[in-house]
C-alpha cells in the first residue's frame, strides 16, 4: 500500500512538470493524479500512527522508541538533503541560510512560508510533522489506551469532525497568496495551517491510532479491502469538485484510514490480498528511499534531458516517466540497501547487542514500520483480536 501511495505522490509531482507538450496529455495526468500528492501524504500519516500502534510492546521503552524512529527516518533525510543541496550550490543557487537549517533540523513545517516549507529536498517537510508524531506517540498511545473498546468508534468520529472542521477554521487566516501569481485559490497561511501545521496534522496520525486499537480489540465493522478501495476511490474523484482548502485533506482522511483498517483486517483473517507477493513487498521495503528520493529524480532527469522547460510527445512524455521512475527506484533502493537498511539493524535494537533476538524482534517489529511512508503490519496468523 505505501509503495502505491508514494507513486500517487510521484505522479502528482510530475503533473506539475507538465511533461507533456500536449495539452490533453497534461490534462488527463493532472486529471488523474491533481490530488496524489495530499492523498498519498494523508495516507502516510495515517499509516504511521496505526502501524506504530500495531508494533508497540509494553516492554518498550521510550527511550528505546524514540531512538528507533530517529534513525529510521533520519539517515534517509541526511542523505537526501546533501544531493539536494549539493545540487542547488553547484547550479549557483547558494545553500539558504537558515532555511537550509529549518529543513536539515526538520522544523521547517512550523514556518507559514512555502519558500522554507519546501526548501532543499521540498517533499522532506513531511518528515518535520513526523517527528511530532513520534515524540508524542508514547502519551498519546497511553491515553488512548484508557478508552473503552466500546467507545473507540465514538473518539475516531470526534477526530474526524476535528480534520472536518480545520479548512473552515483556515478561512478567518490571513488571505496571503500560496506564492507570486499563484492559481491556487488558498492563501498561504490556509494552506499551511491545514495541510502543513503539524499539530493539525497529527489529527491524522491519532486517527491510524485508533483505527489500530479498533481492529485490534475486536471492533472492526467487517468492511472489506476491495469496497474499502471502491470507497477510497470516489472519495479522491470528489475531493477534486470540492473547495481546494477541503480537498488537501478533509475529504479523504477517513476513507484512507478505513482503506488502512480493512488492509490489516483482511490480514488478520487471511482475507485476499494482491498487496503479499515478494515483488510488492520489496516495493513497500524501498517506498520510504522512493518518496525521498523521487523529486530530485524529477528534477534532475528533466534537467539532463533538455531543462526544466523541455517538454515531450506523449511517447517521449511516458517514456519521461519511466525513465524518472526506474531512476528513482534505484536511489530508493541504494538507501535502503546502504543507508536506511544498515542504520535500522546497528540502532533498532537495544544498545548491548548481547541479545541478537531481542535485535531482531525489534528490527522486524518496528524498522519496517516506516515513518513517511510507515511499513504495514505483519501476517498473523488467524486469532481472534485481543
Amino acid at each position: 500500500m505505501r509503495f502505491f501511495a508514494a507513486l500517487f505522490v510521484f505522479l502528482f509531482h510530475a503533473a506539475q512538470q507538465s511533461p507533456f507538450s500536449s495539452g490533453k496529455a497534461s490534462d488527463v495526468l493532472t486529471f488523474a493524479f491533481g490530488q496524489g500528492g495530499w492523498t498519498g501524504v494523508g495516507f502516510f500519516f495515517i499509516l504511521s500512527g496505526f502501524v506504530l500502534t500495531w508494533s508497540a510492546r509494553p516492554s518498550d521503552t521510550i527511550r528505546r522508541f524514540w531512538r528507533r524512529r530517529f534513525f529510521k527516518i533520519y539517515p534517509n533525510h541526511l542523505v537526501t538533503f546533501a544531493v539536494a543541496l549539493a545540487v542547488l550550490v553547484l547550479l549557483g543557487q547558494g545553500w539558504g541560510g537558515w532555511k537550509t537549517l529549518a529543513n536539515l533540523f526538520l522544523l521547517q513545517a512550523w514556518f507559514p512560508q512555502l519558500d522554507v516549507e519546501i526548501s532543499v529536498n521540498p517533499v522532506s517537510w513531511s518528515l518535520s510533522c513526523e517527528m511530532l508524531f513520534y515524540l508524542s506517540f508514547p502519551l498519546v498511545l497511553r491515553l488512548i489506551d484508557r478508552i473503552e473498546a466500546k467507545r473507540l468508534w465514538y473518539w475516531f468520529g470526534a477526530v474526524a469532525a476535528l480534520v472536518y472542521i480545520m479548512p473552515v477554521i483556515a478561512w478567518s487566516l490571513p488571505q496571503r497568496p500560496l506564492f507570486p501569481n499563484s492559481p491556487t485559490p488558498a492563501s498561504q497561511w490556509e494552506f499551511w495551517f491545514v495541510y502543513a501545521l503539524p499539530p493539525v496534522r497529527m489529527l491524522d496520525f491519532v486517527m491510524g491510532i485508533l483505527l489500530a486499537r479498533i481492529v485490534q480489540r475486536g471492533r472492526w465493522i467487517g468492511l472489506g479491502l476491495v469496497p474499502a478501495t471502491g470507497l477510497a476511490a470516489a472519495a479522491y474523484l470528489l475531493s477534486a469538485q470540492v473547495s481546494w482548502t477541503f480537498g488537501l485533506t478533509a475529504v479523504m482522511a477517513v476513507p484512507l484510514g478505513l482503506l488502512v483498517a480493512a488492509g490489516a483486517h483482511t490480514d488478520m483473517t487471511w482475507g485476499w490480498s494482491p498487496l503479499r507477493g515478494r515483488t510488492m513487498v520489496w516495493l513497500g521495503n524501498v517506498s520510504f528511499g522512493f518518496y525521498m528520493v523521487h523529486y530530485i529524480a524529477l528534477t534532475e532527469v528533466r534537467r539532463v534531458l533538455g531543462g526544466q522547460k523541455q517538454t515531450w510527445a506523449l511517447a517521449g512524455g511516458i517514456g519521461f516517466l519511466l525513465l524518472t521512475t526506474a531512476t528513482t527506484l534505484l536511489g530508493a533502493w541504494l538507501l535502503y540497501r546502504f543507508m536506511e537498511g544498515p542504520a535500522m539493524r546497528r540502532w533498532s535494537g537495544p544498545r548491548t547487542h548481547r541479545n541478537p533476538a531481542a535485535t531482531v524482534h525489534a528490527a522486524r517489529a518496528n524498522g519496517a514500520a516506516g515513518a513517511v511512508p510507515g511499513g504495514p503490519p505483519q501476517r498473523q496468523r488467524r486469532t481472534t483480536p485481543s
